[in-house]
């Protein structure tokens, strides 16, 4: 059978995945917010470039990310906050199976990057600064956003449902619970909050 090649640029690529795990998912977001959500995913897949920019070793904690973002200042600082919620929110979006395995959990990478991210949108005005502050906001739904795309562009594991049920503990994400319901695992009406 003959296949047609259409080659698409990592943007197109992510923002179809995005738009479509949106939709699934029955969550709305900025217009802004969601092309950033697909900057962040294009600056992950052109790695060489992550770093460039932030100056820091690439074996530094997130906890060390930020409190050097802390103690910054100006744009610096800026450039800081905005590095570790990208950073928490790919790697939480991408690699929450393997947090599991961690010392820390997916719900530290979610509080750490909603917080960085509020942080920063405290030093942007208007539009810039409504997007930080609704990726601080809606944080846990964006690393849904991001669970779906990763599973979908096979650049992420397949989720178990063992791992699948451990990332609604933690998180209480109405996508997790979904997927546990198709699944055939009945929660209780005493559902998690996101954080």
């Amino acid at each position: 059978m003959d296949k047609l090649v259409h080659s698409q640029t990592p943007v197109e690529f992510f923002k179809e995945l995005v738009e479509e795990a949106m939709d699934r998912q029955g969550f709305s977001s900025s217009e802004l917010s969601s092309y950033y959500l697909v900057h962040v995913l294009e600056q992950f897949v052109a790695s060489d470039e992550l770093y460039a920019g932030v100056e820091v070793d690439k074996e530094t904690t997130l906890a060390e990310l930020l409190c050097q973002a802390l103690a910054a200042s100006g744009s610096r600082q800026f450039t800081m906050l905005k590095f570790t919620g990208d950073l928490a929110l790919f790697v939480s979006g991408f690699f929450s199976d393997s947090i599991a395995r961690r010392r820390v959990d997916l719900d530290y990478y979610v509080r750490m990057g909603g917080y960085a991210y509020g942080r920063a949108a405290r030093s942007r005005t208007a539009d810039i600064a409504a997007v930080f502050q609704e990726l601080s906001a809606k944080f846990a739904r964006f690393v849904d956003v991001l669970n779906e795309v990763s599973e979908k562009s096979s650049l992420g594991g397949s989720v178990g449902i063992l791992r699948l049920y451990e990332r609604w503990l933690q998180t209480g994400s109405p996508r997790s619970k979904s997927l546990l319901r198709r699944e055939g695992i009945l929660l209780g009406e005493a559902n998690k909050q996101i954080h």
